[in-house]
C-alpha cells in the first residue's frame, strides 16, 4: 500500500516547481485556488464533475466510482478509458489519488469538505459548492478550473439548444403536469424542483403537480403518500445497490392498490426510466440523455 504521507513528501518538490507555471485563479466557495493553465493530469470526484471534463474533451486520470457502475455508468465507459477509480463521492482513497500525481484535483464541499486540506496538499483542488439542481453552475467552474471555459460554455449552448427545439415539438404536451418518483430500500421520494430532473424539466417548460412545484429538493415518504405522487404522466426511477432491495421496494409499491387506482397508472401514463440519467450522474451528458428519453417517450425525435 502507497504511504500518503510519503508520496506527498515526494511530490514537494515537484509542486515547487510547478508553482513558476500555475498562472489561473478561480475563485471557490473555500476561497482562491491557483491551478495550472493547462492542467493534464486530472482527478475528479463527483459523478457529475466527471461528466463535465469528459464533455470537454479530457479524460481524467482517476475519478471517483460511479454511484452503480462496475466502475462507471454504461454511458461514460468507453469515454473513460485508462482512468483509475478512486472509491465512490463519499469514499474517495486519498493515497490512490496522490499516486497519480495529479496536477488538478476537482471535487465537492459537501463530499470532501473533511479532506480538502489532504486534496489540497497533493495538488490544487477546487470544489463545487452543491450538488443537486443546476448542473450548469458546476460545469461553468470546471471548465474555468480546466482552462476551458469556451469549450464549456459550446456544451451549454448546444443543451440550451436543444431545450428550445425539444420545447417547440412538445407544444401542447407541456401542459401535462409531470410528476416524479424514485424508489430506494426503505424509501419513496416525489422530486421537486431543485433537483437534476427538476431542474430540466423546468427547463423545457414542462409543469409539475402541487407539492412538486417547488424549490426544494425532494418529499422524503412511504407508499402511505403514494396518492400523492399522481400527475397527468408520471416518471418514475429505482436506486439499488446490488442487494436487490430497492428492485423489491420499486415493485412492492407499483403494484400497491393505491399506486394501481391513480389517475396517470389508469391512463397508461407511467413510464420507467434510468436512475442514472434522471438523477445520479447529474451531468451535461445525462442531461442531453434524459432529453433522448422525453423525446422518445412523447414521440418527437
Amino acid at each position: 500500500m502507497v504511504n500518503l504521507g510519503t508520496v506527498l513528501r515526494g511530490l514537494g518538490l515537484a509542486a515547487l516547481l510547478a508553482t513558476a507555471a500555475q498562472a489561473r485563479d478561480v475563485e471557490t466557495v473555500v476561497g482562491t485556488v491557483t491551478v495550472p493553465d493547462a492542467p493534464a493530469r486530472v482527478v475528479v470526484l463527483t459523478n457529475e464533475g466527471t461528466e463535465a471534463v469528459l464533455s470537454m474533451g479530457v479524460v481524467p486520470v482517476g475519478a471517483s466510482n460511479s454511484w452503480n457502475g462496475n466502475p462507471w455508468w454504461d454511458h461514460i465507459t468507453e469515454a473513460m478509458g485508462d482512468a483509475v477509480p478512486l472509491g465512490t463521492e463519499s469514499a474517495i482513497n486519498l493515497e490512490m489519488i496522490a499516486a497519480l500525481q495529479p496536477d488538478l484535483i476537482l471535487g465537492n464541499l459537501q463530499r470532501h469538505e473533511e479532506i480538502y486540506p489532504q486534496l489540497s496538499a497533493i495538488a490544487p483542488t477546487v470544489l463545487s459548492e452543491r450538488l443537486r439542481g443546476d448542473w450548469k453552475v458546476n460545469h461553468r467552474l470546471y471548465a474555468e478550473a480546466l482552462g476551458r471555459t469556451e469549450e464549456g460554455e459550446a456544451q451549454i449552448a448546444a443543451y440550451d439548444a436543444r431545450v428550445a427545439d425539444l420545447r417547440a415539438a412538445l407544444g401542447d404536451s407541456l401542459n401535462e403536469k409531470v410528476s416524479v418518483i424514485r424508489f430506494l430500500s426503505g424509501q419513496i421520494r416525489i422530486y421537486q424542483l431543485d433537483s437534476f430532473s427538476g431542474v430540466l424539466l423546468k427547463d423545457v417548460g414542462f409543469d409539475r403537480p402541487e407539492i412538486q412545484n417547488v424549490e426544494d429538493f425532494a418529499i422524503r415518504t412511504g407508499k402511505e403518500a403514494i396518492p400523492d405522487m399522481d400527475g397527468d404522466r408520471i416518471f418514475y426511477f429505482t436506486y439499488d445497490n446490488g442487494n436487490g432491495e430497492g428492485i423489491a421496494a420499486a415493485e412492492d409499491a407499483l403494484n400497491d392498490p393505491l399506486w394501481q387506482s391513480l389517475s396517470a397508472v389508469q391512463a397508461g401514463k407511467v413510464h420507467e426510466v434510468s436512475d442514472a440519467i434522471w438523477n445520479t450522474a447529474g451531468g451535461v451528458l445525462a442531461a442531453n440523455l434524459m432529453l433522448d428519453d422525453l423525446a422518445r417517450i412523447y414521440g418527437v425525435e
